[in-house]
């Protein structure tokens, strides 16, 4: 099972707003990335290839998801 590195710069979603709905996003080396739950984060972060990332962007911005 793949883990993430301990130097990962971890951003906040900016959309998150304090709804105590946060996910918080990091780029692995390999140009995919780490997903995780800001208010938990003793549970394990999903990992996501960068081909996976950036079909997720794309649907989001395609509306896919609405």
């Amino acid at each position: 099972m793949r883990t993430p590195d301990a130097d990962l710069q971890w951003r906040t979603s900016s959309y998150s707003g304090g709804a105590q709905q946060c996910v918080e996003v990091a780029k692995d080396s390999d140009g995919g990335r780490w997903l995780r739950d800001t208010k938990d984060r003793t549970r394990p972060a999903h990992y996501f290839t960068a081909a996976e990332w950036d079909a997720f962007i794309k649907g989001v911005k395609d509306g896919e998801f609405d």
